[in-house]
């Protein structure tokens, strides 16, 4: 791998895209923002770093304007990262390496995130090791999925894993990280609907009992104090609306087909 396009997309992001700019400025050889139209300082910050190549598109999903990102970039092997993640020192050392070797095209890298809620960093909870595949060649994979994107390859990959994480500023507030779970929680239950999922009134029940539990004591949340215990109990809170919005939509569903007989 001799050239690497970092690809990032952005939506009002004045408040982070400079950190998250920085830290991949000293192996980026090129720069790829696609914006969601937004409407604060986010294209001026961008204008000011030489190799970066910013491009205007009305939001079409989180995998598609990614994809968009990669079929933009000048090179084939691709860094995704988004505008509140910054790339830690530790990681851009095992970048600066791999930079430096031939790398095979079938060869994905891989990185653990380390998450940020409230200005704690989160070790259990289930949110760490967070691992991701974020740096391959454009031409044997791309972004798929409606929530929690992931590329799909096609064909076998072989995954390298990098020494250092990936730091994500993700939260600075309780309440935005429960509304984005919220949110999250009823484009799932679309989601699910569309793929004809059962049992929602069941599941509503059972599944948030299941999150706690899963996170706060198996996957050692407690660990994490009073942050842990938020996060743990706003993702079970999150994981009932689910349900109870699947259920919701199914009702109002089986009502339009009563009332059109």
């Amino acid at each position: 791998m001799k050239k690497l396009t970092v690809t990032i997309i952005t939506l009002n992001e004045e408040k982070k895209i400079k950190r998250c700019l920085d830290s991949v400025v000293p192996f980026a050889d090129e720069i790829v923002v696609v914006d969601s139209l937004s409407t604060d300082s986010t294209k001026d910050i961008c204008a000011t770093y030489s190799n970066l190549k910013f491009v205007e598109q009305k939001w079409l999903g989180y995998s598609e304007q990614k994809n968009l990102a990669n079929r933009i970039a000048t090179y084939d092997w691709i860094l995704s990262v988004d505008a509140d993640e910054v790339i830690s020192d530790e990681l851009k050392k095992s970048i600066l390496k791999i930079k430096g070797n031939d790398s095979d095209d079938n060869v994905v890298f891989s990185f653990n995130r380390l998450n940020n809620y409230c200005g704690k960093w989160i070790h259990h909870s289930g949110f760490y090791p967070d691992k991701k595949i974020r740096i391959w060649n454009r031409n044997i994979g791309k972004w798929e999925g409606l929530i929690h994107e992931v590329i799909k390859f096609d064909r076998k990959v072989k995954e390298q894993h990098l020494k250092g994480d990936l730091l994500h500023f993700s939260y600075s507030r309780p309440e935005d990280f429960e509304k984005q779970l919220f949110k999250f929680a009823e484009m799932r239950a679309q989601h699910y609907f569309e793929k004809g999922k059962k049992n929602a009134s069941l599941l509503s029940i059972v599944s948030p009992i299941y999150y706690f539990i899963q996170h706060y004591i198996i996957r050692l949340g407690f660990l994490d104090g009073k942050e842990g215990l938020t996060m743990c109990w706003v993702g079970a809170k999150a994981t009932r609306h689910k349900y109870r919005k699947l259920k919701e939509i199914q009702n109002l569903r089986n009502s339009e087909i009563s009332e059109n007989k």
